[in-house]
């Protein structure tokens, strides 16, 4: 793993926007732009470097469904911050028949600097973005910059071949796709506009439509969308926790299609993956498999040795982009929180030339897809990192 600068090529903002990333630039606290797609640099990576990555993630992958599965049996759910008895039901039966509903895809947050094991930060598979500039301007920019070279970057293909294998379990009539007007950069929307573009290539007919167009219709007891039509199945780029808190709620889980219900809503990603979604997850990884060379020491009480020894970050169970994460450095003194939260060990990431690294992994249909590479100025990658493409040479 190695980074290089080299020089933007000319007219790079409109190419990249052109190919569906419409926010290359970031705006910062005093106004000034820039930019978010930054290809004044890039990483490279062997092969057999990539290969390994591969392995590490596909089994990060596996121990996460054993950690969900644990979860389920067990009745952890309270430790996930999930007290609801109703909601707890409807992941459970979520979960127990999770081989009838369709599952796409997540994304790890991986430490790694080219020497030592890749270390999990995270993982989101619920409602991970930056996935169009991992998919497609990357791709294109490999193809002109190194024309024969190669990239770990098969998410387009599998992502199509993974619509086909799962459209038997969709029922009848169009798959909705559906994003919050909230989202004012456009990343949410084109992350949603170019799942429904992989959808269509494999033949599903779709529809899109906001979060906020979806309506519920009390004589029938059916979420509709914007033309009075029953929704049957819908993408949401929509986390769980707000679809089962904001005041639809009710309704989501009453009409729940946990797999081959009538009169009821599938939504993609299914209730299940919340808990894989929730950074309690890091904790109870490290319970079930303690001093594994992928994890990172987490834990849910406090900091424990952590404290004292290499620090720690406390992380709250939700939240996107860094949101309310605290970073600890050794020595000091153990802040409380008020929040529920998941302390896990201090890794700082990787200093390429003042640059913090942080790996994106990808997964689609429980297989690695994909490498998309941020870079921020401090420990936390924040929405202010930058996106940076990868060649294997």
């Amino acid at each position: 793993m190695e980074r290089r600068t080299t020089t933007p090529r000319p007219g790079w903002q409109q190419t990249v926007e052109e190919q569906g990333l419409i926010y290359p630039l970031t705006r910062y606290p005093d106004g000034s732009l820039r930019p978010y797609w930054d290809e004044s640099a890039y990483y490279v990576f062997s092969l057999p470097e990539v290969e390994a990555l591969e392995e590490v993630v596909e089994e990060l992958h596996g121990m996460c469904l054993r950690a969900a599965a644990h979860i389920v049996e067990h009745d952890r759910f309270a430790d996930l911050g999930l007290t609801d008895p109703y909601l707890v039901e409807r992941i459970t039966e979520s979960w127990r028949r999770r081989a009838e509903l369709p599952s796409l895809y997540g994304r790890f947050d991986l430490r790694y600097d080219g020497t030592g094991p890749a270390k999990m930060l995270e993982y989101n598979a619920d409602t991970p973005t930056s996935l169009v500039e991992a998919a497609s301007p990357q791709w294109f920019w490999m193809e002109e910059r190194f024309p024969g070279a190669d990239q770990w970057n098969s998410l387009h293909e599998r992502l199509i071949d993974a619509w086909k294998r799962q459209a038997p379990l969709l029922p009848p009539g169009p798959l909705h796709f559906a994003h919050s007007e909230s989202d004012e950069l456009g990343e949410d929307l084109m992350t949603v506009a170019y799942l429904r573009e992989t959808a269509e290539q494999a033949g599903i007919a779709t529809e899109a439509l906001s979060m906020e167009q979806i309506g519920w219709d009390r004589l029938s007891g059916r979420f509709v969308d914007q033309r009075l039509k029953f929704i049957r199945a819908c993408f949401k780029l929509y986390p769980w926790e707000w679809l089962t808190t904001d005041r639809f709620a009710p309704h989501v889980l009453d009409t729940l299609d946990n797999g081959g219900g009538t009169g009821t809503t599938l939504w993609i990603e299914p209730a299940w993956k919340m808990l894989l979604s929730n950074k309690a997850l890091l904790a109870i990884l490290w319970e079930l498999f303690p001093g594994h060379p992928n994890l990172l020491p987490a834990y849910l009480d406090g900091p424990r040795e952590l404290a004292h020894g290499a620090g720690y970050v406390a992380k709250p169970l939700l939240g996107r982009e860094g949101a309310g994460v605290t970073v600890h450095e050794p020595g000091a003194e153990a802040a409380p929180r008020d929040e529920p939260c998941c302390y896990q060990e201090l890794a700082p990431l990787p200093d390429f030339d003042g640059n913090r690294v942080v790996l994106g992994a990808w997964v689609v249909a429980d297989e690695a897809a994909g490498l998309g590479i941020r870079e921020s100025s401090g420990l936390v990658t924040d929405e202010y990192a930058r996106f940076l493409p990868h060649v294997i040479l």
